[in-house]
């Protein structure tokens, strides 16, 4: 038998289903209740909404348990690679050996971008944001590829997804080297997606960059990591605009939008930034710390909690260890990740933070990571954006396919003036703007 949940209100009553996930979570289903009652539901935020059924990411943020497609992130990021993760995440399901193969060869395939596309760089000032150049460029790709632009099919959809994902890192690399005035290198046949990477961010015409086992394997844990975490904000913004129809380019570009917030992907930059301010002030850990908790608001502990994680991030002790070995096998002694150490050490021993589960996330050490390779902090949120394509690429299908699909379209609690008539500009008596002086 079915489960139901009663809502009464002004002397009525009404039964509203409840639908039970794979996973036990329990959700009302509302989607009748406007009709039903006249009523709708507020929620600031959208912290207490289903938006949407998905089969592609869960999350138990009390139980601090992460699973693609219900593999745990802690033997993906262990066995797996970001790729096929990635293709895990898009498709559904591990790839076979053959699968693999073939979209391993659509990533070396596609990798180049068009060489008019190269023109667009010089657009932008030599300072422009990495995050505005990728969000402009992703969109622009989509009219290098007019018979992508709408996927009617799943035939042809391994092969956009393929060029998308490879092209993505060609644009990224592309904009770096733009933005210090060094000349784009072009992907390399012979190197694997990270390495490739790497490759086309730092080498150079006289010495081609050879990048370490050590600097790949730790950044391509990072992508595999951040490939997709459930109805976050870019994610829910890359299912909005394709509800619409939108093309998978345009959506893209809107979730790269998204991601460009402080609040959401520039959170690992927000650490580097607090250590360099600690380092720099000199100022005992101890006394940061107590300011943090008097809510001193120039003491900000960044890093620590999770919106959707009320116990530990899964993926915060995958990233600390990956941490120390890439830091290890480089030799490289950094004061900041020495510093980020006893941050943690002194906060974990203090109840404050304890007793409100206040425990590092993946962006306490991944910046740290990013830093030791070479990344510069201001193409930090690019990288988080690469490693999360897959997963906006798996949501913006799983819209596109699903058996109800229909535009996103919330609903709001009006608060403004009620009906009011028109008044004559001379019979107004509000705020009167000042002209200006002529001059």
């Amino acid at each position: 038998m079915s489960k139901t949940a009663t809502i009464s209100y002004d002397g009525n009553s009404w039964e509203l289903p409840v639908v039970v996930g794979t996973e036990n979570e329990a959700g009302i289903d509302i989607s009748t209740l406007r009709a039903s009652t006249g009523l709708i539901t507020l929620d600031s935020g959208y912290g207490n909404t289903g938006a949407c059924q998905s089969n592609i990411t869960f999350i138990d943020g009390e139980q601090g348990i992460l699973r693609y497609r219900g593999y745990p992130i802690d033997e993906l990021a262990e066995r797996s690679t970001f790729i096929e993760s990635a293709y895990l995440l898009i498709f559904g399901e591990l790839p076979t050996m053959a699968q693999a193969q073939e979209f391993s060869d659509l990533l070396t395939r596609h990798q180049f971008i068009h060489e008019d596309m190269l023109h667009h760089f010089d657009g932008f000032p030599h300072d422009a944001p990495p995050m505005a150049i990728l969000s402009a460029m992703v969109n622009a790709l989509g009219c290098y590829q007019p018979l992508f632009l709408q996927i009617e099919d799943d035939d042809h959809f391994a092969e956009v997804a393929a060029r998308l994902m490879s092209k993505v890192r060609t644009i990224a690399a592309a904009s770096y080297r733009k933005t210090i005035g060094r000349p784009i290198n072009y992907p390399r046949s012979d190197l694997r997606y990270t390495a490739n990477f790497l490759h086309m961010m730092f080498s150079l015409p006289y010495k081609p960059y050879e990048p370490s086992d050590a600097a790949v394997s730790a950044l391509d844990k990072l992508l595999l990591l951040h490939a997709d975490h459930e109805q976050n904000c870019s994610t829910s913004t890359v299912r909005m605009v394709g509800s619409a129809q939108a093309t998978l380019h345009a959506s893209i570009a809107a979730g790269v939008c998204a991601l460009w917030g402080p609040l959401h992907g520039g959170a690992n930059t927000a650490v580097i930034k607090m250590l360099q301010e600690l380092q720099a002030s000199g100022e005992k850990l101890e006394s940061f710390v107590e300011r943090v908790k008097k809510g001193d608001k120039n003491a900000r502990l960044m890093g620590f909690g999770h919106r959707v994680y009320k116990n530990f991030d899964p993926r915060a002790n995958i990233i600390k260890r990956a941490c120390d070995r890439v830091l290890d096998t480089l030799g490289i002694h950094d004061p900041q990740l020495e510093l980020a150490k006893r941050l943690e050490e002194i906060a974990l021993k203090d109840d404050y933070f304890v007793s409100r589960k206040l425990y590092p996330n993946v962006d306490y050490y991944s910046g740290i990571i990013m830093k030791a390779i070479g990344i510069p902090v201001d193409m930090f949120t690019v990288m988080f954006a690469i490693g999360r394509l897959p997963g906006w690429i798996a949501h913006w299908r799983e819209v596109r396919t699903g058996a109800s699909a229909r535009i996103d379209r919330p609903r709001q609690i009006y608060t403004g003036p009620t009906l009011r008539k028109y008044v004559d500009i001379h019979g107004r008596n509000g705020i009167v703007t000042p002209q200006k002086k002529a001059s």
